[in-house]
């Protein structure tokens, strides 16, 4: 399974900076042990998004903003991030293995981007640490290209994907579902394809029961030649900004039904990261490295 890390382009955050930047790092790693015991797993650089790609999706004008550092307070703010280069060179590789996974998992069935999920961006916007919308960028790109026509994108961040909601409000081609706690982060929620709302601390049980309805629902309505799958590891009980209750086998076995419905209907499927911010970043890695693992099982 070919896996699209970006760690390597660094970003600088003040201390005590509440991202955890580096569980990224820290899950290549993880994987890198599974690669060296025999799991199917292939490390490749991906490519800087580019304008054209970028621009199929955000405002011009914000995209240059982006670019030239002239973003204002308020949009800085609203990021989560402080601007540096490093942080536009993140963000254009991140959006990148997107597309790159986007792309591979057409020939393979399956592959991943080992970030992204920054689906709190909008057209002309970035919000909670999301600068540019790596899986709407994809989507777009891999239909600018011919390779798809319809795309499905579900949503397993505990937050719901406001900016993906925007940005594909009035595109029938692309079909947003969303699972996510009801009265989290963000507190403007643009309307989904399908959004899913949880009550703060539901557990494995409830959360498994409403992603089977979502996933034919959605299935059944998005007739799609790709999904993307943001894979959160929010929803965990243990995250400090999640506030559900899921539990690291709950998590592995939502993978397991996306993934599953995606094979019984024939559909590739390109997984990034999306959230996660448990302040035991073992805990982290964990969540990320079994989805991973699970999907490698399975290609091919």
């Amino acid at each position: 399974m070919r896996l699209f890390p970006c760690d390597r382009y660094p970003l600088p955050l003040p201390d005590g900076h509440r991202f955890p930047i580096d569980k990224y790092a820290l899950l290549r790693r993880r994987l890198e042990i599974h690669r060296a015991d025999g799991a199917p797993l292939e490390f490749i650089e991906p490519h800087a998004a580019t304008d054209d790609e970028l621009l199929r999706v955000h405002d011009r004008g914000y995209l240059g903003r982006v670019m030239a550092g002239t973003l204002s307070r308020d949009e800085v703010r609203r990021i989560g991030f402080p601007w540096s280069r490093e942080l536009v060179e993140r963000s254009l590789r991140s959006t990148g293995a997107a597309v790159d996974a986007a792309a591979a998992a057409l020939q393979d069935g399956v592959a991943a981007s080992l970030a992204g999920g920054t689906h709190h961006a909008g057209t002309d916007w970035g919000e909670g640490f999301c600068v540019f919308n790596d899986t709407a960028v994809a989507a777009r790109e891999l239909q600018a290209r011919g390779m798809v026509g319809r795309v499905l994108i579900v949503d397993c961040d505990v937050h719901q994907g406001n900016g993906t909601a925007q940005i594909f409000a009035a595109d029938p081609t692309v079909f947003t579902l969303s699972l996510h706690g009801g009265r989290n982060f963000p507190l403007r929620k643009f309307p989904s394809s399908l959004d899913v709302p949880f009550e703060d601390g539901t557990g494995d049980d409830d959360y498994l029961r409403a992603l089977d309805r979502a996933l034919a629902e959605s299935f059944d309505r998005a007739r799609a030649d790709l999904v993307l799958y943001i894979a959160g590891a929010d929803p965990y009980v243990g995250d400090r900004l999640g506030r559900l209750g899921l539990s690291k086998a709950g998590l592995l076995e939502r993978d397991r039904r996306v993934l599953a419905k995606a094979r019984s209907a024939g559909t590739p499927v390109a997984i990034v990261c999306g959230g996660g911010y448990c302040q035991d970043l073992d805990a982290i890695v964990d969540i990320h490295a079994a989805t991973m693992l699970l999907a490698a099982g399975g290609a091919g």
